[in-house]
């Protein structure tokens, strides 16, 4: 009899054919479809559009072979898995990940739920009494929201850190506090320059406080020791063991910081020393295209595991931070409208320049001024074949109805993170106002006007799980539990777009829908099984939803202990 799946046992089922016989004999296989793996008695979405449900999968050499609702009695296997009705989708793909920072930030202070100064204080002092001398407290990704949004100061952990320097962000990654020992070692004082794209926040006799935002915080990221080869493989399989864990098969990594170049250095490390098993698009920094262009002309874009080629630009900051670029002033703070971190014409040149080598652009723009400008850019530089180039404006968090209508008609690319929504709308109205508001993060309006829309999840800014991306896009109940019915309840998606867009829109956005996406045949056999299905439970229990097993290539790279 066939294996049914108490999932776990999917690691040791013993070799049987499609009716749990012996393997049939060569004269007879030979008429049949020899698989290495049968998957039957499930509830397949394949993801392709117009498809209904399948119920049984066949993999071979990691491909899928078949797919379909019938019998299988035109199938031997090698083994035969028993779903037992439970959900078969293809594997998650994130579009915006931070991949290494969230890893070393698992192994990290976490200030993401610290609702209190005294405990955001607390916390770092715990952690920095662990660290040998030289060490610094990093990552963090606190939210001063959570305490009433007073920004925190140096004076808060310098009598509990000493000379153990500091340098905690925010969850946006716009905007850090640090202590003084880091501030010395970064030679920021009162007499420092505020440089043009940033903001040394200071008191009322000019003194930094220690929180620095966007290009201000380059002189302390500069001085922050580089992390060992060992250290960046431990970073990188913390972050590996809970993606795989969350039913992620792809992401697509992204650094927050234009200075760095190691990223993918520490990707290919990883995967020469043959640790790399979740599939990785990684897209450098936008300033460094021509290292990008000597990589591809030397090396090609990489193999299926892990791929190069794109780059990943700025425009502006985050509305968190009040750095996002916008044409009218922050409601809440009316002396600033936000700023560009990259020059707008050094922008433009690098755009086109880089598009010129053929190289893919991913550039970041949350402001509406700074998505108008972006989209002006890629006009641009592209010309009448825009739509071929697949451009993305990563978060495009806050468009106006025209520059939704725009990116549509020139086949632009939304790349978006739909947690954000559910945690900034707590607060984000009072930064922008009622009339701003209604595009923010416009998912409904986005697919409505005909747009491209794939979704992330920004982590560590946010959690990794599409599941709970999934939940955000449908629901859009926020954090605070202050919107039952949904903020801004008119951008709501259905699971199905909201599954899509983790999925085949996401392997379009990546040049991959030949190969991912969708469950079809002579595609990698990349899929997760999940305990229900999303598009039947109620919206409430969307986030309880668990992941069973994630597949790659065929391979079980992860397996819940809860079965």
């Amino acid at each position: 009899m066939k294996t049914t799946l108490a999932f776990v046992a999917v690691m040791m089922l013993s070799a049987c054919g499609p009716d749990g016989s012996a393997p049939q004999d060569a004269a007879r296989t030979d008429a049949k479809q020899a698989v290495d793996t049968l998957y039957v008695n499930g509830v397949v979405w394949t993801g392709s559009k117009g498809v209904g449900d399948a119920r049984f999968l066949a993999v071979k050499d990691g491909v899928i072979t078949d797919v379909g609702d019938g019998e299988t009695d035109h199938i031997t296997a090698q083994e035969t898995v028993d779903l037992d009705g439970r959900f078969v989708m293809p594997g998650f793909i994130d579009n915006h990940v931070h991949f290494l920072e969230g890893g070393a930030g698992l192994a990290s202070v976490d200030l993401r739920d610290a609702a209190t100064p005294e405990v955001f204080s607390q916390r770092i002092a715990d952690y920095a009494a662990t660290l040998s001398a030289g060490r610094w407290v990093l990552n963090g990704n606190w939210d001063h929201e959570l305490w009433g949004g007073a920004l925190p100061r140096k004076e808060w952990i310098d009598p509990v850190t000493q000379d153990t320097p500091v340098f905690v962000f925010r969850l946006d990654g716009h905007m850090a506090l640090a202590n003084s020992a880091a501030l010395k070692l970064a030679d920021i004082d009162a007499a420092t320059v505020t440089p043009e794209g940033g903001e040394i926040v200071r008191d009322k006799n000019g003194e930094p406080t220690g929180v620095l935002k966007d290009t201000a915080m380059n002189p302390v990221l500069a001085v922050i020791p580089k992390p060992s080869d060992d250290e960046l493989l431990a970073a990188f399989d913390l972050a590996q063991s809970h993606a795989l864990s969350l039913g992620l098969t792809q992401v697509h990594a992204v650094t927050a910081n234009p200075n760095e170049t190691t990223m993918l250095d520490a990707f290919r490390l990883a995967h020469y020393h043959g640790v790399m098993k979740i599939r990785i698009y990684a897209l450098s920094p936008l300033e460094h295209w021509q290292d990008a262009r000597v990589l591809v002309a030397s090396e090609g874009n990489g193999d299926d595991t892990l791929r190069w080629g794109g780059l990943k630009g700025f425009v502006d900051g985050s509305l968190g931070s009040t750095t996002a670029w916008f044409y009218e002033p922050f409601a809440d703070k009316p002396e600033t409208s936000g700023f560009p971190l990259t020059d707008p014409a050094v922008l433009k040149t690098l755009m086109a320049d880089a598009d010129a080598a053929g190289l893919h652009l991913a550039v970041h723009a949350i402001g509406d001024k700074a998505i108008d400008l972006l989209i002006d850019n890629m006009r641009a530089a592209a010309g009448a074949d825009i739509a071929d180039r697949r451009y993305r404006i990563e978060h495009f968090q806050h468009p106006s109805r025209a520059a939704i209508e725009a990116a549509a008609a020139s086949g632009i690319i939304a790349s978006m993170q739909p947690y954000h929504a559910i945690d900034d709308g707590r607060w984000a109205e009072k930064r922008i106002g009622p009339e701003r508001i209604k595009t923010t993060y416009a998912f409904r309006s986005i697919l409505d006007a005909g747009g491209i829309l794939t979704f992330g999840s920004d982590w560590p800014v946010a959690p990794l799980s599409p599941i709970e991306g999934v939940y955000a896009a449908v629901t859009r109940r926020t954090t605070d539990g202050a919107n039952p019915d949904g903020w801004q309840p008119q951008e709501k998606i259905t699971v199905e777009e909201a599954l899509t867009a983790y999925t085949a829109t996401n392997a379009y956005a990546g040049f991959e829908e030949d190969q991912a996406g969708t469950l079809e045949r002579g595609k990698r056999a990349d899929f997760v099984v999940l305990s229900e299905d999303p598009r039947s439970v109620d919206p409430d229990a969307l986030r309880d939803i668990k992941v069973l097993a994630t597949m790659i290539g065929g391979e079980v790279v992860f397996h819940s202990k809860e079965e």
